[in-house]
């Protein structure tokens, strides 16, 4: 029998190698899911359980770029993997079948198959199938079976059943006795598939010839190859017990809320046995319950409470089934099925998981753009486990639902980092139950800086004053410009615009500016008299990518200093006039005599010109007006003044700038009636000035003279008529001075005030008839009430140079001038 029994069990582990082998290269079989696969249980790490990219048609080189990841669906427990090279799914943990399902007959291992850019869930079912990794087993070491000598013949007796944590094939299957004179074994099978056997007399016993016996039983799974676990059985032989216990009811059915307290009554059990004394006493014991189920429950071997002893999780466990046992005094014994229903209540808070986030997001984000995947995952069931997740701030974020427990994290607004750079964010869940549970999880996104802000100046414009003659480099002003972005985005740097002029020339040639400083410098020394005031162009610009930038007007005005002199027009300066005034000797006091005239390329106060007479040859004789230039008798001229004929005068012009500028000249006056008295040496200066003029001008005088000698003939006979009938005849020479505009300087501004060139003046000589020797009339200069110089008879140089043409070698002699001014 023992070479047989080894025979058998070869025979059986070389079937059930070949069956493995064939089950590992055979293990895909559908499951619900996007895709599925079954293998079998206790799989080493690595092993490939399939090409999962191939199975959904992904990209394979794109796994990687789109993270791609297995989650788990349940538990926390990543089982598997993916090979990111490849493509393959692959055996991460142990995978125990027992473990993870227990009893259940399929066991389905639920993971996902995460994808971002854009999100893509796949979920992958995977079968664990059951593997012969158990042998069976007894609950007690020894069986003791108590059996009354009286026992008839066929008669059964229930024998406590082996377990296996196996299912289906791999659980207990068969079982053996050992050879013996009084029992056989028959297997029976359970509705619930369970195998079970029981002793069968075949020989009535005798206590008197045997009082007790050893059987070895042996329990054997159908794994390949088979499994076995072997008891004693020891059988004593006893006086008669003829009535086995009997329970109130075959299968005893309870329901449980998950959590109840410790020692919370279960159900209760009862059972009755007809016989009397010992043989009545029925002790309840836990007949087949799995190692973790053991610690759950108690049961009272005496009065048959079933209480709670340990924690009940309707997650981890939804039902439990065990089999009670009530033996007599004696050891008949019965059995029954006690099935616990758990319910579930709301014990788990919703849990938030961020599976992806992209931090920073840059602020220009459109809105609806995806930064963030979230799970949110309740283990409760129905209404306890569907969960509601939203955020719990105003916040330019929303949740998008995507798939299943997953949502979206995207922006539901116009991010603006320069006002909010970072958002809390806090994401709250709450499921169905009541009371409801809920749980929150809070992150952080920081908004990552665009440039979207151009440089703003702290002002519309700027002004700058400036003194001119200022030293090269000297500064004007400051400008200032803010940016609110961030780092280089926000690094202001200044320059003048580009192309722009001032006064027809670069603006870079007056201006510049500091690049980090924004201080505005005088590229060299400017001039009042040349710009008075310009203004350019300043552009602040960022260092972002494209730069953004902004203008300022920049106005720089210029402050006049007194470095101009004044310059006189008329009379020369010192030395550079040979012109001389005639003076007639009945001049009265207050006679306007001359007038200097001079201008000041300064401006304001530095223009405000006044004339002092700083040297006379008669300082009693004549007076200048401060503000005018205007030369007049102080008193009647009287006949001891006749006898200095020649008056000198130096007159200083001064400005009203600090410190005054000034600038003088001469005024030569000749105090006579009669040209015929001029000194010799004013003839010889008249000769000397003659020889230079020119040839051509010689021979236009000639001409004038010529042709205008039979009209002043003419003329003369007339006044001297009208002379001799007036007592009064004098020949009228109107000759005129005009200061033309070009003896201005370019740049000069008549100023109020400053009596430079305010009006025109005009002054006449009058001459009697006849020769050089006559007298002189001398008339102040004329007014609104005086005949005007455009309405007199014009004389020409040339009909003066006619009427005193023999009186060759006289000076020049200015009797009548007139000013104008600009």
């Amino acid at each position: 029998m023992a070479w047989s029994f080894l025979w058998r069990n070869g025979v059986q582990q070389i079937y059930s190698l070949c069956l493995g082998l064939l089950f590992l290269f055979l293990f895909l079989r559908p499951v619900n899911g996007d895709v599925s696969y079954s293998i079998p249980e206790e799989l080493k790490r690595g092993s490939v359980i399939g090409n999962i990219a191939t199975d959904l048609g992904l990209n394979v080189g794109r796994l990687s770029a789109r993270k791609a990841r297995i989650d788990p669906e349940d538990d926390n427990v990543h089982h598997c993997g993916i090979n990111l090279n490849t493509g393959d799914l692959i055996v991460r943990e142990r995978i125990d079948r027992e473990g993870l399902c227990g009893k259940k007959a399929s066991c389905v291992l639920k993971q996902e198959l995460v994808l971002e850019n854009p999100l893509e869930l796949h979920r992958i079912s995977i079968r664990v199938l059951d593997v012969n990794d158990h042998s069976p087993q007894f609950n007690e070491d020894s069986l003791k079976l108590e059996i009354r000598e009286s026992a008839d013949k066929g008669e059964h007796f229930h024998l406590r059943e082996a377990h296996d944590a196996d299912i289906g094939e791999n659980a207990v299957q068969s079982y053996t006795l050992q050879q013996n004179d009084h029992f056989k074994l028959i297997v029976n099978t359970k509705p619930g598939g369970r195998k079970y056997c029981e002793l069968v007399l075949e020989k009535e016993l005798d206590r008197e010839a045997k009082k007790e016996m050893t059987l070895l039983l042996t329990a054997y799974d159908g794994g390949s190859p088979p499994r076995s676990g072997t008891v004693g059985i020891h059988v004593i032989i006893l006086d008669a017990n003829d009535n086995v216990p009997v329970f109130s009811q075959t299968v005893y059915r309870a329901s449980l809320a998950e959590n109840s307290p410790l020692d919370t009554l279960v159900i209760t059990v009862s059972a009755s046995d007809a016989d009397e004394g010992i043989n009545s006493e029925i002790i309840f014991a836990f007949d087949h319950v799995s190692d973790d189920n053991s610690n759950i429950f108690t049961l009272h071997p005496k009065t048959g409470e079933v209480r709670v002893a340990g924690v009940v999780d309707y997650e981890k466990v939804s039902s439990y089934e065990m089999q009670i046992s009530a033996v007599d005094g004696l050891g008949l014994i019965s059995y029954c099925s006690l099935i616990i229903k758990v319910t579930d209540v709301n014990d788990n808070t919703p849990v938030i998981s961020i599976k992806s986030l992209t931090d920073p997001v840059a602020e220009d984000a459109a809105p609806g753009t995806e930064v963030g995947i979230i799970h949110v995952q309740d283990r409760d069931s129905e209404q306890n486990g569907e969960v509601h997740c939203s955020i719990q701030q105003d916040v330019p974020f929303k949740l998008v639902p995507s798939i299943k427990n997953y949502y979206s994290l995207v922006t539901s607004g116009q991010l603006d980092r320069e006002l909010v750079s970072h958002h809390n964010i806090t994401i709250g869940a709450s499921d169905q139950g009541s009371p409801p549970l809920s749980s929150r999880k809070s992150l952080g996104l920081s908004v990552a800086d665009v440039n979207d802000n151009p440089p703003v100046f702290q002002r519309e414009s700027y002004s700058a004053y400036v003194s001119e003659n200022n030293k090269a480099g000297s500064a004007l002003c400051r400008v200032s410009a803010r940016d609110p972005d961030w780092r280089q985005n926000g690094t202001v740097i200044y320059s003048l615009l580009a192309g722009a002029e001032v006064n027809g020339a670069p603006a870079s040639s007056y201006v510049a500016v500091d690049g980090d400083t924004g201080e505005v410098r005088a590229v060299g020394s400017l001039d009042y008299e040349d710009l008075r005031s310009f203004r350019v162009q300043v552009v602040a610009r960022d260092k972002g990518s494209p730069p953004l930038s902004s203008n300022v007007s920049v106005s720089v005005w210029i402050r006049d200093v007194n470095d101009n002199s004044p310059q006189i027009l008329y009379p020369a300066p010192d030395g550079d006039s040979s012109v001389t005034e005639l003076v007639p000797k009945a001049a009265q006091g207050g006679s306007l005599v001359s007038k200097v005239i001079a201008v000041d390329a300064d401006s304001g106060q530095n223009a405000r010109l006044s004339y002092h007479i700083v040297k006379s040859t008669d300082p009693g004789l004549f007076t200048v007006g401060l503000h005018s230039g205007e030369i007049r008798t102080r008193r009647d001229i009287s006949e001891s003044d006749g006898e200095e004929m020649r008056q000198n005068l130096m007159v200083a012009v001064k400005d009203n700038g600090q410190p005054p500028l000034s600038a003088t000249c001469s005024v030569y006056f000749l105090l006579s009636d009669n040209l015929s008295e001029l000194p010799p040496e004013l003839k010889d200066v008249s000769s000397q000035e003659r020889e230079k003029n020119s040839k051509v001008t010689f021979y236009l005088l000639v001409a004038l003279v010529s042709v205008s000698t039979f009209f002043l003939t003419f003329m003369v006979a007339v006044l001297a008529v009208s002379f001799c009938r007036r007592r009064k005849p004098r020949l009228l020479l109107d000759g005129a001075l005009a200061v033309p505009g070009a003896y201005l300087p370019p740049n000069y501004a008549d100023v109020d005030g400053t009596a430079t060139l305010r009006s025109a003046y005009n002054y006449d000589a009058y001459l009697t008839t006849g020769s050089r020797t006559s007298d002189f009339n001398f008339v102040r200069s004329y007014d609104d009430d005086t005949l005007p110089a455009d309405r007199a008879p014009g004389k020409s140089l040339g009909d003066f140079d006619e009427i005193f043409g023999d009186a060759e070698g006289l000076p020049e002699v200015r009797s009548s001038v007139q000013f104008y001014s600009n």
